[in-house]
């Protein structure tokens, strides 16, 4: 059966992340089924962590706060997730189907695909962010 994704309900967790006048940093997408459905939501990266388990297949809208003292900026990343007792097929399918999410999570600065929870530290985000946005002039670093 062909994946669906409730977009309504995504897009309102999408829209809650992009939201500055909101606690929420990230929103996670899950399989139920073959539909894709808003699975949580929240202020503390290490809840978000905490889903990424072996057994897991999930699409994640994140934000990720960068600057320096004199600037602070919001960052938004895509994150697939597929853990390492996902099966062959389900990862094949899991890149097909971003092409769903894609269409509600639209506006982010870098994408990634992780499998391996080290990958996931937010400080190797936060780096990752900083090479893709270009320049940069944060004087106290280096």
């Amino acid at each position: 059966m062909a994946t669906q994704i409730d977009k309504e309900a995504c897009r309102e967790a999408y829209n809650q992340v992009r939201d500055d006048n909101t606690d929420v940093n990230w929103a996670v997408f899950k399989y139920e089924g073959a539909m894709i459905l808003p699975a949580g939501q929240g202020a503390d990266y290490e809840d978000f962590k905490s889903m990424c388990t072996d057994d897991a297949r999930l699409f994640a809208f994140v934000r990720i706060t960068m600057g320096d003292a004199m600037s602070k900026r919001a960052k938004f990343t895509l994150i697939t997730w597929i853990g390492e007792n996902i099966s062959g097929l389900q990862r094949a399918k899991i890149s097909t189907d971003k092409a769903l999410v894609k269409e509600i999570v639209q506006n982010f600065a870098k994408e990634f695909m992780f499998s391996d929870l080290r990958e996931l530290d937010a400080d190797n985000i936060r780096t990752e962010l900083k090479k893709a946005g270009g320049a940069n002039y944060d004087a106290q670093a280096e």
